[in-house]
This record gives C-alpha cells, sequence and structure tokens, in this order.
C-alpha cells in the first residue's frame, strides 16, 4: 500500500520538519515523496521518518562560486568524470564516509536497496570521480519531475566530491535546471554558493521547476 503522505506544510517545526513515520522506501513512494518535497532520514528506534524541514538549502546553479584554487584543481584535474557507472558503490563509499559531528550513518541498508532499486527504475542517480579504475570520489541523488535532489557525496582524495558537484552542475545547467536541492547545508556547500531558504519559498521553486517538465537525465 503506498504511503498517503500529508500536504508538506504539516510538518512539524518543533521537530526539524517531521512529516510522517513508517512505511518503507519503495520507487513509488520515494517518487511520491520527492515530487512533494519531502525526504526520508532515518531516526535510531523510529519507523522510517520523512521529513520537509522549515529551512531547506539549495544551490541555485547562476551562484555557484569557483575560486581560483578549484578552478585551478579542475583544469588540472587527472580524474574522469562519469555518470551512473557505479551507483551502488557511489552510495556505499558515502555510508562508509567518517562526517565530523556524526556518530555512524543515516544511510541504513533499508535506504540502500531503497535508493538502488529507485536507480534502477531511473529516478536516481549517481556522478563518479575515477583515478584510473579507482574510484576516488562522487554523490548521489534523486531526480524526480524535473528537480534534482542531493542525497550524499563522499571523497578519497582532496577535492574529489567537489569536482563531482561541478560536473554535476554543468550537466544539470545543459538541461535547463536553475538550482539543486541540497537539503541541509553544511560549510562545503556554502563555500560553492549554496544558500538556504524557507520552506514556503522551497515549495514554490519546487512548483516552478516542476512546471517546465524538464527530462534531467
Amino acid at each position: 500500500m503506498p504511503l498517503a503522505f500529508p500536504p508538506p506544510t504539516a510538518a512539524r517545526d518543533d521537530l526539524d520538519g517531521l512529516l510522517l513515520l513508517g512505511g518503507q522506501p519503495t520507487v513509488e513512494n520515494l517518487v511520491a515523496a520527492y515530487s512533494q518535497g519531502i525526504f526520508p532520514w532515518p531516526v535510531p528506534g523510529w519507523p522510517l521518518a520523512w521529513f520537509c524541514p522549515p529551512r531547506r538549502g539549495i544551490l541555485r546553479l547562476a551562484s555557484l562560486h569557483v575560486g581560483r584554487t578549484l578552478a585551478r584543481a579542475q583544469r588540472q584535474s587527472p580524474w574522469r568524470i562519469r555518470f551512473d557507472e557505479a551507483f551502488g558503490q557511489v552510495m556505499r563509499a558515502c555510508q562508509a564516509q567518517p562526517r565530523p559531528g556524526q556518530d555512524g550513518t543515516w544511510i541504513t541498508p533499508q535506504l540502500v536497496r531503497g535508493y538502488e532499486a529507485l536507480h534502477a527504475a531511473g529516478h536516481a542517480h549517481s556522478v563518479e570521480v575515477w583515478e584510473g579504475d579507482e574510484l576516488v570520489g562522487g554523490l548521489y541523488g534523486v531526480a524526480v519531475r524535473g528537480v534534482f535532489a542531493g542525497e550524499s557525496m563522499f571523497h578519497h582524495r582532496p577535492n574529489a566530491s567537489k569536482m563531482a558537484i561541478l560536473a554535476l552542475a554543468e550537466h544539470l545547467r545543459t538541461r535547463g535546471a536553475n538550482w539543486l536541492d541540497i537539503q541541509q547545508l553544511t560549510p562545503h556547500m556554502v563555500a560553492l554558493g549554496a544558500e538556504e531558504v524557507s520552506r514556503e519559498e522551497f515549495l514554490a521553486l519546487l512548483a516552478a521547476e516542476q512546471s517546465a517538465e524538464r527530462r534531467l537525465f
């Protein structure tokens, strides 16, 4: 039975935008969630939690900031950038990436299975950074109704995840996209020009972007 999500505006701001508890990360549920600006975020001891937070991180592609050092690294990079060649490998590398201030990972085996099924259905995508035959960085996310939502990234070399973001931004620009959803701000993304908007503004941006009916991949 597919989940019936409440409207995103019903999310509880006192619980970081919690909207619903329960259900499974099936393809049907994930597509329905992302179409409405909702995403799953496991909380230990709870049924699967679905959120639409009161503040949302986005990266407007026109505001992408590439500093001199990063631009030089991009020009001189020996790495190959590919899309969708190793989705499962990227997701598991993100799962294993140590993150300051986090004990463990929110990318549970349940979510790995769910997003791999979403990838097989054509709605989840990865960007890979390769050094020879070694995967040294990358990211994955969800593209539903013309909007890309970044989920997680990793790096095994300095700047490798940033190269994945730059490649993704260029790809999305060529498809006519204006911004991408990054869910939560991090210093890494702020340095690239990301900003935070209210839920109301995010939902308005989401509706406008969806109305263009772009095919991103």
